[in-house]
């Protein structure tokens, strides 16, 4: 097998969550950059990412990094890089998103010809052909430059590893569940005795996210990938992958979480969601006021997406919600957990009390910070 250096792809702030399950995974020489964190890798290991990691956003094969300052430099560098070594003889490979910040080549079109013109004459060379007929396989290449250094990459995900699967309808305001996997990450919360509850749970993704957590299902094993149909993989190795993908799988621990909307029909779709992805054992869904929330354990742990201003909500029905939600977490709650991820600036005034750690997130493309209240150990 060949080894690559490949690039799992994050959203600003969850870069250190992303390398921790690339090294949980076994991963090698894993680095943490800005947006993205990259380690090496052969198939196996293409596989491997695309199956199993929750936060990231994509996968990549790293073709390339270098400097560039005029389109002629450019065009070398990219004919320079070994294409045919991934991209088959029918292959198609839109330029499918370029971006350059501080750079003298700034013209997004213009480096899209440019990096289209130098791979069909590489590719044309390397198959000795004069007609390239992209009718094959998908490679996405993508160009991201900064401060005139190119980073040229092809992607191996196809659809966002976000995409599960069991999302079909999306209320207003969605969290993705790659955020939603990493906020149930940060609490350490995994499962046993401890519930989790979201009282404010949307299309229940939080939830259900934690339901994959702690049963150990791996988030991309009911979906394809882009690189699922080029050749450099073998099928045999997708299918024992998940193979053994499913047979690691936990339905022996215990656990309980409970979520709950004002809202009747986003009840029904959050439930629909669990269905499909296979954990409505495992969640209790209930269409009740957060008003209503009492506990059902001395300890436990409460993550929440609440709406904020830039959401759903003007100011003082934000400040009213979270001052209630202050005071029903700390007397109704006293040794548990809780996690809010918001981006309401004056949310630890607003709630009654300052957080134990937050963390800056961007969800959506809005700020936000995620505040942590540590119970009792």
């Amino acid at each position: 097998m060949k080894k690559y250096r490949l690039i799992a792809s994050s959203t600003m702030g969850l870069e250190s969550v992303v390398k921790d399950e690339c090294k949980n995974l076994g991963f090698e020489n894993v680095e943490t950059f800005n947006g993205r964190i990259e380690f090496d890798g052969d198939e196996k290991e293409i596989v491997e990412a695309n199956l199993h990691l929750r936060c990231a956003d994509r996968v990549f094969i790293k073709m390339g990094e270098f400097k560039a300052l005029t389109f002629d430099n450019l065009f070398e560098n990219i004919k320079r890089l070994p294409w045919e070594n991934i991209i088959s003889i029918d292959g198609e490979f839109p330029i499918s998103w370029v971006s350059s910040v501080k750079c003298k080549l700034f013209s997004k079109s213009d480096i899209q010809k440019i990096v289209k013109k130098a791979i069909v004459e590489r590719l044309k060379v390397a198959y000795q052909t004069d007609k390239l007929v992209e009718t094959g396989a998908q490679y996405r290449v993508k160009i991201q430059a900064h401060n005139d250094i190119f980073l040229v990459m092809i992607d191996t995900s196809g659809e966002g590893l976000h995409k599960r699967g069991y999302r079909n309808l999306i209320n207003e305001a969605p969290l993705k569940e790659t955020m939603a996997a990493a906020l149930v990450l940060l609490s350490r919360w995994k499962g046993g005795d401890r519930p989790l509850v979201d009282p404010m749970c949307g299309t229940g993704t939080i939830a259900i996210e934690g339901a994959m957590i702690a049963r150990n299902v791996a988030p991309g094993v009911n979906r394809n990938f882009a690189s699922e149909k080029w050749g450099i993989i073998p099928e045999k190795l997708w299918v024992d992958l998940r193979d053994e993908a499913f047979s690691r799988e936990d339905y022996d621990k215990e656990v309980k979480i409970y979520a709950s909307d004002i809202d009747p029909e986003t009840v029904e779709v959050a439930k629909a969601n669990a269905i499909r992805a296979g954990v409505e054992e495992e969640i209790e869904f209930k269409c009740m006021n957060f008003l209503e929330l009492e506990t059902m354990a001395e300890k436990g742990c409460i993550i929440s997406n609440p709406p904020y201003g830039d959401r759903l909500l003007d100011e003082d029905a934000v400040e009213r919600l979270y001052g209630l939600m202050g005071d029903i977490f700390q007397m109704r709650f006293p040794k548990w957990s809780y996690y809010i991820i918001t981006s309401y600036e004056n949310f630890e005034k607003v709630f009654g009390k300052k957080a134990t750690k937050n963390r800056k997130l961007y969800n959506g493309g809005i700020k936000c910070h995620y505040y942590q209240y540590y119970g009792a150990r």
